[in-house]
C-alpha cells in the first residue's frame, strides 16, 4: 500500500502541472523529485507531517477553482486515482508530556486548490505519528458536513457497515494513519483536528519528544499575500517534587511559565514557508529520590471507582553504576517465512548486539525452525574470538526454511541458563510466526519462573510483522519480567531489535520489590511481576487500590555487585496529570495479553469499557467515523461545533474503519511460510491483463465461467502459445482502456 500511495502522489504532482496560479505567484507548481532522489521510491512521497490529498480519478476536474485555465478537455481516467497534495493555510501543534508519554493535537486548515469550483473529489487525510504512536481521535469539518471518530465495541448493534473498506481508513504504514473524506467541493476548506499519543524516547538520562512536522514545499499556498500562521504549544509536567531542565529544541520556543515539575513553551509566527523539519524537544528530570508515587481519584464516569496509583523510577545517577554480568541466549526463528530481508536484518542486528556484550558476559545462539540448531552446547565468554566465531556461524547457519517450533528452542535456552549464579540470565526470542501451542508455552515458562524465582531468565520478545501473535509474545515477556517490542514494518527490523537489545543489556537494578502494596485492599498491579530498572528505560508500575495509601513506600532490589538497593518513594496526590490516559494503553495491552491467555470474557468486557472510556484503541473495539450533515456555519467556529455523539438523527451516517490493532496472529500464514508484510499472492502484470480480458469474455460467453478456468487452460499451453495469446488479449484490452497519461503529459503554464 505504501508503494501504491507514493506512486499515486507522484502522479498527482505531475497532474498538478495543469494548475494555473496567475503571473504573480509566490510558489511554482510542485516539481517531481529528481531522478537521483528516487532510490527509495516507497518513502519518497510518504508524508512526514499531517497532510491532505485530493483523490483524482477524473483528471478533467483538475483546475484552479479561482482562476480557470480553460485547458483542453482530458479524456480517460486515473486508475488507480492520483493524489494531489492540498495546500495548507495554517497549522497548530499542541503537545502535553507526562512521565514517558506525550499527547499530541494537530489542528490545520487545508484548501482544495486543485479542483474546479463546480466539481468535487474525495480527500485522503494522512497522519504520521511518532514513537509507538496510537491514534486517539479525529474531527473533520467541511462545508455542510462534519466528521468525528468514536470507538465502539465489536459486537455493537448499531446500524453500521459489516465490512470495513480499506480505502475508508486504517494504517498505510504502522505509524501513518489515513482516513478518507468523501465528496469535498473544489475551492472549499477542510478544518481537521487529530489527536494521538506517543512515547518519549529516553537515553542518557534525557527524555526526547519527536513529532513528524516536516512539510514539503508544495503545500505552501500560492500567492504572496496569503497569511501563513504556524503555532507550537508545549507543556511538560513531570510530577510534583521534580525539576525539569530544557536541553535542546528544534524550533524557537519561548518559555511562558516555570513551576515545580512543570514547563510551558510557545512558538507562534507568520511564516513564508511551513516547517521543513520535525519538531524535537529534549529535557531532563532531576529528583532527589529518582522516583515517586502519584495518587489520583477516579472521575465520576470512571468504570473502576478504586483509587489510582502510579510508581515511577528513573535510573538517575545509577546510569554510571557497574553493569550486571549477564548470561544471554539469543533464540532466533529461521523458518521459511524469514527468508530475505527479515533474516538478513536480524543477522546484522544480532552481530551488533554481540559486540555490545562485556568481556565478562557469557552467551550462546540458538536458531530454530522445525528443529533447533546450537552455536554452542554451553555458555561461552564473550571474548573477541568467540564473537567472531558466532558471527561466522550465524552467517553459515541462518538459512531460512522449514516450519516453526518455538517450545523446543525456548526450553533448551531456559535449561542452559538454569545454573546461573551471580549473573543476570537473559533470553531474546525473535519470531515472525504463530504456533498452536502458545498457551502451553506460557504455562511451561510460568512453571520455570516459579521454580527458579529471582534467578529465572528475563525474557525479551521481538515480533516481526503481523502474522505472529504479539499478545503471546507480550505474555511471555510479562512472565519473564522483560519487555516486548515489534517491527510491523520490515524496514524497521534492524533498528528496533538493536534498540531492544540495548535496553535489555542496560539493567542497573534487578529483582525489584515494592513494599506496602500487599497491605492495601483490592489492590491490582500492572505488571504483576515488576520488571528490572534499565538505564535506557524508566520503570513505571501502576494499579488500583482501596483504602489509605502509605505516605512513603520502599522499593528494594539488587545492584550489579550483588549489594542491596533501597529507595524511599514519597506518595503525592496529583490532579493535573490524567493518569487514566497516561497509563491506559499499557494497562489495556497487559489486560489483552491476560485475556488471550486465560480466555476470560469478563476481562475482554473490561478492556472494551476502558477503550471506549479513554479513546484508546484495542482488539475488542473498532473505530467508526460519524458523518453529520448540517447547515453551513462560519468557518472560524466550525471545528468547535462538531457533535461526536451517536444519536437517532437520520442525517448521521456511520462508517466502520479497519481494525487498528494487530490481531492475535495468523496460524495459516505461518504454516504456509508467508513472509511478513505479504498479502494474497498477486499474478504477474501480463497475467492480470489477460485475467481481466478473459473474465469479461468468459462472463459474456458462458455466464457462469470465471477467469480461473482461463488460467487453468493456459497453464496447459506451451510457452509460445501462451505468450502469443497473452499479447493478443493485451492488445485487445488496450482498445477499451483509457489512461490518464495524456493528462500527466499536459504541460502547465510557465
Amino acid at each position: 500500500m505504501a508503494d501504491e500511495f507514493s506512486m499515486a502522489v507522484e502522479d498527482g504532482i505531475r497532474l498538478s502541472k495543469r494548475l494555473y496560479f496567475g503571473k504573480d505567484r509566490a510558489v511554482a507548481p510542485p516539481r517531481p523529485m529528481a531522478a537521483m532522489d528516487k532510490s527509495s521510491p516507497e518513502s519518497s512521497y510518504l508524508p512526514a507531517a499531517p497532510m491532505v490529498y485530493a483523490v483524482i480519478s477524473n483528471p478533467a476536474i483538475v483546475d484552479n477553482p479561482d482562476v480557470p485555465s480553460y485547458q483542453p478537455h482530458v479524456h480517460g481516467r486515473c486508475d488507480p486515482p492520483a493524489l494531489i497534495p492540498l495546500q495548507m493555510n495554517g497549522v497548530t501543534l499542541e503537545a502535553d508530556c507526562y512521565l514517558d508519554t506525550a499527547f499530541v493535537t494537530v489542528t490545520g486548515s487545508w484548501r482544495v486548490h486543485c479542483v474546479m469550483g463546480s466539481r468535487s473529489c474525495d480527500c485522503r487525510v494522512a497522519i504520521p505519528m511518532g514513537e509507538q504512536g496510537s491514534i486517539l481521535g479525529i474531527e473533520v469539518d467541511v462545508p455542510k458536513k462534519s466528521y468525528c471518530s468514536q470507538l465502539v465495541a465489536l459486537d455493537d448493534k448499531r446500524d453500521v457497515e459489516k465490512i470495513a473498506k480499506a480505502e475508508d481508513g486504517g494504517f498505510l504504514k504502522p505509524h501513518i494513519f489515513v482516513l478518507l473524506i468523501p465528496e469535498v467541493d473544489g475551492g472549499s476548506n477542510l478544518i481537521i483536528k487529530v489527536r494521538w499519543s506517543q512515547k518519549l524516547l529516553y537515553q542518557d538520562g534525557q527524555f526526547t519528544l519527536n513529532i513528524p512536522f516536516s512539510f514539503p514545499e508544495y503545500v505552501t499556498p500560492a500567492g504572496k499575500k496569503i497569511s501563513k500562521k504556524e503555532k507550537i504549544q508545549l507543556n511538560v509536567n513531570s510530577g510534583p517534587g521534580t525539576e525539569v531542565l530544557c536541553k535542546t529544541t528544534s524550533h524557537p520556543l519561548k518559555e511562558l511559565r516555570r513551576q515545580v515539575g512543570k514547563l510551558g513553551f510557545l512558538y507562534e509566527a507568520e511564516v513564508l514557508a511551513w516547517s521543513s523539519y520535525d519538531f524535537e524537544f529534549t529535557y531532563s528530570v532531576s529528583s532527589h529520590t529518582s522516583g515517586g508515587v502519584l495518587l489520583q481519584s477516579p472521575s465520576v464516569l470512571d468504570m473502576d471507582q478504586r483509587e489510582m496509583f502510579c510508581l515511577y523510577l528513573l535510573p538517575g545517577k545509577l546510569q554510571n553504576a557497574k553493569a550486571f554480568r549477564k548470561e544471554v541466549a539469543f533464540v532466533v526463528d529461521i523458518s521459511g517465512s524469514m527468508r530475505g530481508k527479515p533474516l538478513d536484518d536480524i543477522k546484522n542486528a544480532l552481530s551488533a548486539a554481540l559486540l555490545k556484550l562485556d568481556p565478562g558476559d557469557s552467551f550462546t545462539v540458538l536458531a530454530f525452525n522445525d528443529e533447533t540448531y546450537l552455536f554452542s552446547s554451553s555458555m561461552l565468554l564473550a571474548t573477541k574470538e568467540a564473537i567472531e566465531n558466532a558471527t561466522r556461524w550465524i552467517s553459515m547457519n541462518f538459512i531460512a526454511g522449514g516450519g516453526t517450533n518455538i517450545l523446543l528452542a525456548l526450553n533448551q535456552a531456559i535449561e542452559m541458563l538454569s545454573g546461573t549464579r551471580n549473573s543476570l540470565p537473559v533470553i531474546f526470542l525473535v519470531t515472525d510466526g504463530s504456533v498452536e501451542d502458545e498457551r502451553n508455552i506460557c504455562d511451561v515458562v510460568k512453571r520455570h519462573a516459579s521454580s527458579q524465582g529471582s534467578l529465572s531468565p528475563r525474557i525479551y520478545t521481538f515480533g516481526i510483522g503481523t502474522f505472529c501473535n504479539h499478545y503471546f509474545l507480550r505474555m511471555l515477556a510479562l512472565i519473564g519480567r522483560g519487555q516486548h517490542d515489534a517491527a510491523y514494518d520490515a524496514d524497521l527490523i534492524e533498528a528496533r531489535f538493536e534498540g531492544l537489545c540495548a535496553r535489555a543489556l542496560s539493567t542497573v537494578v534487578a529483582n525489584i520489590t515494592i513494599g506496602g502494596l500487599d497491605d492495601l485492599d483490592g489492590v491490582e498491579v500492572y505488571p504483576s511481576h515488576v520488571p528490572d530498572l534499565l538505564s535506557e528505560n524508566p520503570l513505571i508500575v501502576s494499579g488500583r487500590y482501596q483504602g489509605a495509601f502509605p505516605d512513603i513506600i520502599k522499593a528494594r532490589g539488587t545492584l550489579a555487585d550483588m549489594s542491596n538497593f533501597s529507595v524511599d518513594l514519597k506518595a503525592q496526590v496529583t490532579k493535573d496529570i490524567p493518569l487514566n490516559k497516561v497509563l491506559g494503553k499499557q494497562q489495556i495491552e497487559i489486560h489483552t495479553a491476560q485475556a488471550w491467555f486465560s480466555k476470560n470474557k469478563d476481562l475482554e468486557e473490561k478492556i472494551v469499557k476502558m477503550s471506549v472510556q479513554d479513546s484508546i484503541v484495542s482488539e475488542y473495539t473498532r473505530m467508526i467515523l460519524l458523518e453529520t450533515e448540517r447547515e453551513l456555519k462560519a468557518t472560524a467556529s466550525r471545528i468547535k461545533e462538531i457533535d461526536c455523539q451517536v444519536g437517532d438523527d437520520k442525517s448521521q451516517k456511520i462508517v466502520v474503519l479497519q481494525n487498528l490493532e494487530v490481531g492475535f496472529g495468523n496460524l495459516i500464514a505461518t504454516a504456509e511460510n508467508t513472509p511478513p508484510g505479504s498479502n494474497e499472492p498477486k499474478l504477474p502484470e501480463a497475467a492480470e491483463i489477460f485475467v481481466r480480458a478473459a473474465s469479461n469474455f468468459c462472463g459474456k460467453l458462458c455466464g457462469y465461467c470465471c477467469c480461473m478456468c482461463c488460467i487453468q487452460t493456459c497453464s496447459r499451453m506451451n510457452d509460445q502459445c501462451a505468450i502469443a495469446l497473452t499479447q493478443l488479449c493485451g492488445a485487445l484490452a488496450c482498445l477499451g482502456c483509457f489512461v490518464c497519461c495524456e493528462a500527466c503529459c499536459c504541460g502547465g503554464h510557465d
